[in-house]
């Protein structure tokens, strides 16, 4: 017990010259004059600025260097491209109190709104309505009828 009491006293009693250096040095500062507040910042913060690449050549997810889901997830400007006859229902599911369609592989039941990727890139979609074959949806800010065709 002896000896843990020692090694504790000697463990305070160097932290009490290292204050003591502290305490001496600021001391002598003052009586030079100088002062001990910090000097005022004069660079300022460089702030950090990401850009989404739009094509390959411009960069690549490092992780999934050729996945091309980074450019897939562009969302389409309104102005840039209403076309959505890449829209297409796949299926129909639910109950009659709650139906559902497939729309490019993402379900929606009436007033959902989610992404739907296209070959034209990603684009919101809100389901308005849900009737039989038809659903009434709206992309781009104008509403838009997609039927479920069923193959010959």
């Amino acid at each position: 017990m002896n000896l843990m009491h020692h090694h504790h006293q000697s463990f305070l009693a160097g932290w009490r010259n290292l204050l003591g250096c502290f305490m001496a040095a600021s001391v002598l500062s003052a009586v030079a004059g100088e002062t001990t507040e910090p000097a005022a910042a004069t660079n300022s913060v460089a702030r950090s600025t990401f850009k989404q690449p739009t094509s390959p050549k411009e960069g690549r997810d490092p992780f999934f260097p050729n996945s091309p889901r980074l450019f897939a997830s562009l969302v389409i400007p309104a102005a840039e491209s209403k076309d959505l006859s890449s829209l297409v229902i796949r299926g129909k599911s639910g109950t009659l109190d709650r139906p559902l369609v497939i729309i490019n592989d993402v379900t929606f039941a009436v007033g959902d709104e989610r992404d739907v990727v296209t070959p034209q890139g990603r684009i919101r979609i809100h389901c308005i309505k849900i009737i039989g074959d038809l659903a009434v949806i709206e992309a781009f800010g104008q509403r838009h009828q997609l039927r479920f065709e069923t193959k010959p």
